[in-house]
Formats: C-alpha cells, structure tokens, sequence
C-alpha cells in the first residue's frame, strides 16, 4: 500500500495493538508483579499467573487470596508499572520515512494518562509524535468524534490516516470525517478479537494490512 506524503499530510496511529501488541505490556506487568511478591521464585510465579491468565481465571483475585494483597494495590501495580514492550517490526521506518518526507505523526489512544504515555516512552518514539491524544486527558473516547476532531484542530491539514487495529471502535469517526483508514490485521495476539463481529461499513477500515513492511511511504 502506498501512501504520498508531504506538508498537508497527517498519519495519525492507535497505540495498543496497533504499534505493539498489547498482551506484551500484560506480560510486562505481570513479570513486574511477580517479581515485587516472589523476589527469588518470581518465575515460578509469573508462569502461574500467565497460565491462569490463559484460562480466563481472575489472576488479581488469585494473587489477593493467595498472598493477602488487595487487589486495588495489584492494580495500581499493573497500571504504574514501566513496561517492557517492542514495536512491531517496520514501526520505525514508517515512522522515520513519513518525518523525513515532512509528514505529521499522531496518537489517538484509550486509556489512562499515566499508563499510555509509559508505553510511548517505553517504546522510545516520543520524539516522532507532533500530538498524542488520549482518552483520559481529553474526557471522551473511540469512537467520539472528538478525540479525531482534537487531532484536526491540533494539526490542520489537507489528508489525514488513522492506522488502528480495532474494528468495535477505532474507524466510525475517521471514516465519517472523510479521513483514510488502515486495519492492521490481529497478528493472532490481539486482546480484541471480535472483528468478525463488525465487518459492516461503519465498522470498517477502508484497507487492511497485515504488516508495516505493507506500507510504503512515498
């Protein structure tokens, strides 16, 4: 897939599953977890929690009854954490080539503040971003016209793209303000998997992918 890219052009990404696959930053955390309540047989631990995580068991709700910890502190512990997560292979060359062809890059993500920019930082691409919008610090989110609005008010241009994983939420609002959208197809770790669910037109993005090495920025 190709897409020009000059002055006028904003390409705006979702951030979970979209730039990384979100089941990382659940690993990440539970790794951190396990390592806080087991300092020495925290492998152990983190392979029962992941285990019991798989099999739809309440993880949180296992570790306050096993070790007597409110489940409101593991969550501050999930949340709070700083992640060990990746990009997906190729992020940074789009990246790099929508920059270098003086592009615009934005975030439009769900979320809490403090839990999506550590994942941003994380992934070390703060530095590519001319806006990032997040649900938390705006009051509204997917699909309200408004988190997109923001983006346009923010970056005023004559294209704009929204790359995104999410078929429930992600392209109602882009598609109806006339922007282009992108689906990256579940790579088969996606924590949503319902798109068959939403193949309408509402629901849908404009093209799909499967991978960034798909996109050439000209």
């Amino acid at each position: 897939m190709d897409i020009k890219v000059n002055n006028q052009t904003v390409i705006v990404f979702d951030l979970d599953d979209t730039l990384y696959n979100e089941l990382d930053y659940l690993k990440s955390a539970y790794k951190s977890i396990a390592i806080h309540i087991e300092p020495k047989l925290w492998k152990r631990l983190y392979s029962e929690m992941f285990s019991l995580y798989r099999s739809k068991v309440n993880v949180f709700k296992f570790i306050s009854n096993t070790y007597k910890i409110d489940i409101s502190l593991l969550i501050d512990m999930y949340r709070n954490h700083q992640p060990e997560i990746q990009l997906f292979d190729g992020v940074k060359n789009v990246f790099e080539a929508i920059k270098s062809n003086n592009g615009k890059i934005g975030i439009i993500t769900d979320g809490r503040t403090k839990t999506q920019r550590a994942k941003l930082e994380s992934l070390n691409i703060i530095k590519y971003l001319d806006k990032i919008i997040i649900s938390e610090e705006i009051g509204s989110e997917k699909p309200s016209l408004a988190n997109f609005e923001a983006i346009e008010k923010a970056l005023p241009a004559l294209e704009y793209f929204y790359i995104a994983d999410n078929l429930k939420k992600d392209f109602i609002a882009p598609n109806s303000l006339g922007w282009k959208s992108v689906g990256l197809i579940d790579n088969g770790m996606n924590i949503h998997c319902e798109a068959h669910n939403y193949l309408d037109n509402a629901h849908q993005p404009q093209q799909f992918i499967c991978a960034y090495n798909e996109l050439k920025i000209i």
